[in-house]
């Protein structure tokens, strides 16, 4: 079994990763945070593009659920040296992986991955196209801090244009009844964005009813030898950057980092109460624990979760 795109999974297959979350999450709180589910497994973490929280989250869920853990990342691999995707894959298919974790900056790259592996492929984000696992985490969050899901208005805010983790978000929380709308500047937004079914707003009076705002990292660095799609940060933070004043009375923020202090929020709501910043932080690694004993359950020999 692959997750390369949350629309590999069936509203009853993330209920079942919820659950399985919820037991993972108990975990974390033990004296000793390690489970025997996935020992004798390899696990192969390649992270072509820069991470902190992901990568980080992947490797304590493996080594937490006892699994053998290898990080392979670009700038210390032979891809460096000019080795292709294709080759590297093939190099570590001899290894006989049981999940091989890849971060890439080219839109498709984890699903060319799995013509090339017998090892269960997840997709940890793969340049602007999809981050199935921080929507999974997100809406594992919204979850525990709302209970129900259906019915919730939740608004995405800023640079849709490059961000993978707005293209899932979409995808996934609809699939889960919720209400999703997108606002930011037009020029913030993708070509072709009318043909996703989300309403969109072009100003913050747009937040007024929404439960949930989710604010998007400003992704500078995916702009090189582009126009920019705003004038300056600056000026991006002055109309559409949150602060608490902002924010109306039971409304929650979330974001899935790193932050811009100063550019997609002020520092204090970062550190607010209402911030659900570290909350998606610790969902992250419960829910990361259960997409690794996922995808390889059809191959398990019935032991025991926890």
């Amino acid at each position: 079994m692959h997750l390369i795109s949350i629309d590999d999974l069936s509203v009853e297959q993330i209920e079942s990763l919820f659950s399985t979350s919820d037991g993972f999450l108990e975990v974390a709180s033990r004296p000793i945070k390690k489970v025997p589910t996935l020992r004798g497994r390899t696990q192969v973490n390649m992270f072509f593009e820069a991470s902190t929280r992901t990568l980080t989250s992947f490797e304590l869920a493996g080594k937490r659920l006892s699994a053998d853990v290898v990080n392979i990342k670009a700038s210390g691999s032979s891809v460096s040296k000019g080795e292709s995707l294709k080759d590297t894959i093939l190099t570590l298919e001899s290894y006989r992986p049981d999940i091989l974790v890849m971060r890439h900056d080219k839109v498709g790259a984890c699903r060319m991955a799995t013509r090339y592996t017998n090892a269960s492929v997840v997709n940890a984000g793969d340049g602007a196209g999809e981050h199935p696992t921080q929507c999974l985490l997100d809406l594992y969050s919204l979850r525990r801090e709302f209970g129900d899901l259906r019915g919730m208005k939740v608004a995405i805010v800023g640079d849709v244009l490059r961000s993978r983790v707005a293209r899932s978000n979409i995808f996934g929380f609809r699939k889960m009844g919720i209400d999703v709308r997108l606002v930011g500047p037009s020029t913030l937004m993708p070509p072709g964005v009318e043909r996703w079914g989300v309403p969109i707003y072009e100003d913050l009076d747009a937040l007024h009813d929404v439960d949930v705002v989710y604010l998007l990292r400003m992704q500078m660095e995916r702009a090189k030898g582009k126009v920019p799609p705003v004038p300056s940060l600056r000026e991006y933070s002055r109309l559409w950057g949150l602060s608490p004043a902002r924010l109306r009375p039971g409304q929650r923020v979330m974001h899935p980092g790193p932050i811009n202090r100063g550019v997609e929020l002020t520092g204090d709501l970062a550190d607010d109460a209402r911030s659900l910043i570290l909350h998606q932080v610790e969902s992250g690694l419960a829910v990361r624990m259960a997409i690794l004993y996922h995808v390889l359950a059809p191959h398990s020999e019935g032991d025991g979760l926890i």
